[in-house]
């Protein structure tokens, strides 16, 4: 689990740096930003119910 929790500060990190660099991707980034963090927020109800 704890590796599920540092993803986010990472991910925002990079999109942060990238966004500075290239404003251009700003949509992009925050569309992957909100993709990635809802799929590690799905990822515990998904392994429960696997294993339900």
């Amino acid at each position: 689990m704890i590796m599920g929790i540092a993803v986010a500060p990472i991910v925002a990190l990079i999109a942060g740096i990238l966004i500075l660099f290239m404003p251009r991707l700003l949509n992009y980034i925050v569309a992957l930003y909100l993709i990635i963090i809802g799929i590690v927020g799905l990822i515990p109800g998904l392994m429960q119910g696997l294993t339900a």
